[in-house]
């Protein structure tokens, strides 16, 4: 087993829903059950991937297994997580929004990154309920870190700065990094909830008749979506599952550099609503130093 670390940037609001709800939102976003952090299911990023364009047939088959009529023959040699929100954007007074994660979501993170044999440094120290690290100022007004009805004094934290950067330089391109890095914040696994909660995106559609213009009836509902600017992560794992007819076994490194090659080969388009722009984002996988 070989894994790899997963990223994803959303470019624009990403709705993978689970269907209708009976809250107060209709079309919920899909979200770990224990948690409540919201996701991206490593089938729809499958699904995706297994669809891009191509020029290595063999590897590829390898990778995501045989075409429909053959699927009985084997399974693919590579499996996708479900991607998990990492960093959520939060409108911020200073620096227009912030990248928001918790102790707990970098615990999360550092395990998957160790699997992977990634080193993203020292895990930052744990706010309390009533402060927030940064890595800087660009957050900061007079001391305080205000999001929309929420301020914090602002500590700024090094190990908070060089985890940021490490994730920022296998995700952003050099350009981003910085910009990312300045906005990196770590808030109370507390608050942080409270932000799962209030800080998705909420959009209410309505379905016009076609002859009179007008609301149809019933036809008003509400959608949720993670916003633009939300960072994910999971793993890739290959596993080679039989040899090819040729007598030789996929190797693993092999099928993930396939994979890494499909990802960075360009944005995607992940969960629903793609007509209206919804789900664009950015992959990348990032494996071992050296």
């Amino acid at each position: 087993m070989s894994p790899r670390l997963l990223l994803v940037h959303a470019l624009s609001p990403v709705h993978c829903g689970t269907g209708q709800a009976v809250g107060g939102i209709d079309l919920p976003i899909a979200r770990e059950k224990p948690t409540n952090i919201p996701l991206i299911p490593g089938s729809s990023i499958k699904g995706v991937l297994r669809a891009m364009r191509h020029t290595d047939k063999t590897n590829h088959l390898a990778v995501f297994g045989p075409e429909t009529e053959n699927a009985s023959d084997n399974a693919g040699s590579v499996q996708i997580s479900d991607a998990n929100l990492i960093f959520l954007p939060v409108r911020s007074l200073r620096g227009t929004f912030a990248w928001v994660t918790s102790p707990y979501i970098l615990r999360r993170l550092h395990r998957d990154a160790r699997e992977c044999a990634i080193d993203l440094g020292n895990l930052p120290a744990e706010p309390d309920e009533k402060e927030a690290l940064v890595t800087g100022e660009k957050l900061t007004a007079n001391g305080k870190v205000i999001f929309e009805d929420l301020d914090f004094p602002g500590r700024k934290d090094e190990p908070l700065q060089a985890l940021a950067r490490a994730v920022a330089e296998r995700l952003f391109d050099e350009a981003d990094r910085g910009f990312f890095v300045d906005r990196a914040c770590l808030v109370h696994d507390d608050v942080m909830a409270l932000l799962l909660q209030t800080s998705t995106e909420i959009t209410t559609r309505i379905k016009l008749d076609a002859d009179t213009k007008t609301v149809s009836d019933r036809q008003l509902w509400s959608e949720e979506a993670l916003p633009i600017e939300s960072v994910l992560a999971g793993l890739v794992v290959a596993t080679p599952v039989k040899q090819r007819r040729d007598g030789t076994t996929p190797n693993a490194e092999t099928m993930l550099d396939h994979v890494t090659r499909l990802a960075e080969s360009g944005a995607v388009q992940l969960g629903g609503k793609a007509t209206v722009g919804r789900g664009l984002c950015r992959i990348r996988l990032a494996k071992k130093e050296g």
